[in-house]
């Protein structure tokens, strides 16, 4: 079902990888878009059904609606962990254990560019990060540190950072590409620097952001380098160019690299479009592994390999639960004529096709798109 060839054979890793989704936090930072208790709840449990491994539910100090939602969420019996998200600030950890949230993302910016836009010097926010770290463990809180701009940190600071937060009690950290500024090959130094600091016991996750194109890249990079989380979202919401996709994250890695995940690719089209719909926005529709016109030809080159989908696709339409079709316009040829037609069931005899093309491709120019099916019909039909 995936015909990728051995060209990738070399770089393949192999073993697993954990996936977990922040669409119900980072995600709804998506510019316009708002997601009440009730609707976060059905995507919970969207994700759920997909075999994500950890759902970050909310922060719950934004507002009442995210504090509902926490709260739904961790209430629902799913089976995927349910992770909160917080600052390094007392209240916010309050609230955690007001809530009885039992692990959590905790934050806190640690590059020079925030912290003096903050007007925090870097030996006070390393004491709230240390403080905020033993608060959590004396609580029963699972906490993972998240760096805000890792990626953009002094890289002494970062390491005094990190080691801190897990000597003080964090028991997972998060490498924070917050700016999507980091290259693949920085990410892989980076996560690989902080496994070797943090040691064998501390699980590392990386959380990259889209601004250049590459978080999916960025994220393979940190799996090669020993991260065992990737932190991402369903489309790629978020805001500004978004976060790394989950959907396109799990095909690349089993894809490619051999890394399998819990994730079922058979229905991420399906909880794709649902949260699509719910959140208020449209997808590009060449968009990998969820995108409406991924198994969809209309250049006449192509149609004469329909037959042979190996030749013509690098994974099966039945993988992510797709339809493969022809479709009819300026770039159609002789043989999507043929195919269309055995596919309605008409009757279009070879010394007509030329002619019936023809038509075709009059028709889409001058429409400048698609031919409809029943403009097809009235075509072929003389």
């Amino acid at each position: 079902m995936i015909w990728a060839g051995e060209l990738n054979d070399p770089y393949r890793v192999g073993g697993s990888v954990g996936l977990y989704d922040t669409t119900l936090r980072d995600g709804e930072q998506t510019v316009g878009v708002v997601l009440d208790p009730e609707q976060k709840l059905e995507i919970a449990r969207l994700l759920d059904r997909l075999g994500i491994d950890r759902i970050e539910a909310g922060f719950p100090r934004v507002s009442q609606d995210d504090w509902d939602a926490v709260e739904l969420i961790s209430d629902a019996g799913l089976k995927a962990e349910i992770w909160g998200f917080s600052r390094a600030v007392p209240a916010d950890l309050e609230a955690l254990v007001e809530l009885g949230v039992r692990a959590s993302v905790i934050e806190s910016p640690i590059s020079d560019l925030k912290l003096d836009a903050l007007g925090v010097p870097r030996e006070k926010m390393l004491a709230r990060i240390t403080s905020a770290m033993r608060f959590a463990a004396d609580h029963g809180i699972h906490a993972a540190f998240f760096g805000v701009d890792s990626t953009r940190a002094d890289p002494a600071f970062y390491e005094q950072v990190y080691r801190g937060a897990v000597e003080a009690g964090a028991q997972e950290v998060c490498v924070v590409d917050t700016i999507g500024i980091a290259s693949p090959e920085a990410v892989a130094d980076l996560v690989g620097r902080t496994v070797e600091w943090v040691g064998p016991e501390i699980p590392v996750h990386f959380h990259g952001h889209n601004d250049f194109g590459l978080a999916t890249a960025a994220a393979v990079a940190a799996v090669r380098a020993g991260a065992t989380w990737v932190q991402g979202t369903i489309n790629g919401m978020g805001e500004r160019a978004g976060n790394a996709n989950l959907g396109e994250v799990a095909l690349t890695l089993r894809a490619l690299y051999g890394v399998e995940s819990n994730l079922r690719l058979d229905s991420i089209r399906e909880v794709s479009e649902r949260v699509r719909e719910l959140s208020g926005y449209e997808l590009e529709p060449w968009k990998p592994v969820t995108g409406e016109t991924l198994f969809r030809r209309e250049s006449g080159a192509v149609a004469s390999q329909f037959h042979d989908p190996p030749s013509i696709e690098p994974y099966s339409s039945e993988l992510v639960r797709a339809e493969r079709g022809i479709v009819l316009g300026k770039k159609s040829g002789l043989d999507s004529i043929r195919i269309k037609a055995e596919e309605l069931g008409l009757d279009v005899p070879e010394e007509r096709r030329a002619e019936v093309l023809a038509r075709v491709k009059e028709l889409g120019a001058r429409k400048r798109g698609l031919v409809s099916d029943e403009e097809f019909r009235n075509l072929a039909g003389g």
